[in-house]
């Protein structure tokens, strides 16, 4: 386990909010307390992605948010940021672990997103540093993969996970307890983030409330 298990994971869409306002949300949601901002914008070019990279890690400074990349590895460590996420088609974890080594980067984090309580056991045996399982309840963007896993399902996975396992798919601040006691380090999500209204004190509240449902339903040991 790691020394700090994160607990809000905000995964960017900026085609969902208007032109500009990304990065001051990235900013808004680093000062909040959200561990994680997962840049997840898979249309933008190299450049153009390294270049937002650079702004959310501008963003986040002072504030204790990491910002990893999904899936370029590459764009990551060219940006210095604090991690890579992995998707189904991404290099596998293993890979990412062998090149980081190779070249002697420390403190990176490697995301690997599962659907399937085998995937989060091959994730782990991988080496990744986090999970993201889903999608746990119903939610039109992960249709794709099935029908949800279910609460059930989230609870099977977690029970014998030693990394940070946080839930996605269909998350709201409602969800979350739930999520929390069955299992789940932490929840991810785009809307409850960078949908209308969020504030920071919104997101301040909800991470105190998944931390102490954490310490109640099962210590992480920190």
């Amino acid at each position: 386990m790691q020394s700090s298990a994160p607990r809000l994971c905000y995964i960017t869409d900026r085609r969902a909010v208007e032109a500009g306002a990304l990065v001051p949300l990235i900013r808004q949601t680093a000062e909040s307390g959200v561990d994680m901002v997962q840049i997840r914008e898979k249309d933008l070019p190299a450049r153009a992605l390294l270049e937002l990279v650079a702004s959310a890690l501008d963003a986040g400074r002072g504030t204790a948010a990491r910002v990893v990349v999904n899936d370029r590895l590459d764009v990551a460590l060219a940006a210095g940021a604090g991690g890579v996420h992995l998707g189904g088609e991404s290099m596998p974890a293993t890979r990412v672990k062998a090149a980081l080594s190779a070249i002697s980067v420390e403190s990176f984090w490697i995301g690997v997103s599962c659907h399937s309580v085998a995937d989060v056991r091959a994730a782990e045996a991988a080496g990744a540093s986090y999970i993201l399982l889903g999608p746990i309840f119903d939610t039109p963007s992960k249709r794709i993969y099935g029908p949800p896993l279910g609460v059930d399902v989230l609870a099977q996975a977690a029970r014998n996970c030693r990394i940070p396992l946080l839930a996605l798919g269909g998350i709201t601040p409602e969800r979350a307890r739930t999520c929390i006691e069955a299992g789940a380090s932490g929840i991810a999500g785009i809307s409850m983030f960078q949908g209308p209204g969020v504030s920071v004190e919104d997101l301040r509240r909800l991470r105190q409330e998944i931390i102490e449902a954490a310490y109640t339903e099962r210590p992480w040991n920190e």
